[in-house]
């Protein structure tokens, strides 16, 4: 048996005009400059991302702030090319996310996504990607070994994290540049993916 393990933003769902309003408002309310609100790349946990752009801030509130914004907006946030078909096909679906737990069921409820079984966010976890350890739990919690997984990932750091966990890893080209990721295999979107499956990843 095959499990998928897949990231949700930039893979799942496409969320970034979300993202960004939470972002700039953050920004323009705490001084922080719009050039470096536009050049942070939001692939992980948003407290780790305000602790650079404003150490001096209580990250752990301004986090919990800032993802309570979002979840609480998600216009435009749309489902990526295959999503569904990911979820309605033989092979059990995890989601590894550096969202927040209500912010990632608000962006799949948001597309009309169901919220997998397996769900792995950073609430669960003591090191986020590009530590194996989200990959690793949700293998587990799936009942196979890494080794049968496929990660679905579209940043630097997540790619990394699922070849640390021993698992083949699909690049998912959505928001970086291919040689940016050092996946096994690469492709344009899940739809792609899918499209081009034969079997079990080799």
């Amino acid at each position: 048996m095959t499990a998928i393990l897949s990231d949700l933003d930039g893979v799942l769902v496409d969320s970034h005009a979300s993202i960004m309003r939470a972002w700039r408002s953050w920004g323009a309310a705490h001084g922080v400059e719009a050039a470096a609100i536009e050049g942070v790349q939001h692939g992980r946990p948003s407290g780790e991302v305000i602790a650079v752009l404003a150490p001096q801030l209580d990250a752990v509130a301004e986090s919990r702030a800032i993802d309570l914004r979002q979840a609480d907006d998600v216009e435009g946030v749309v489902a990526l090319p295959g999503a569904h078909e990911l979820f309605t096909g033989p092979d059990p679906v995890a989601i590894v996310t550096s969202c927040t737990v209500p912010l990632a069921t608000a962006r799949l409820r948001a597309v009309g996504l169901a919220v997998p079984q397996v769900l792995v966010t950073p609430e669960r976890l003591s090191r986020g990607k590009p530590d194996p350890e989200g990959y690793l739990l949700a293998a587990r919690e799936l009942g196979v070994a890494p080794a049968d997984c496929v990660v679905l990932e579209d940043a630097p750091a997540g790619v990394e994290a699922g070849r640390a966990a021993g698992m083949h890893v699909v690049g998912i080209t959505t928001t970086h540049d291919p040689a940016e990721l050092d996946a096994h295999e690469l492709a344009p979107s899940i739809a792609a993916w899918l499209q081009s499956r034969h079997g079990a990843p080799r």
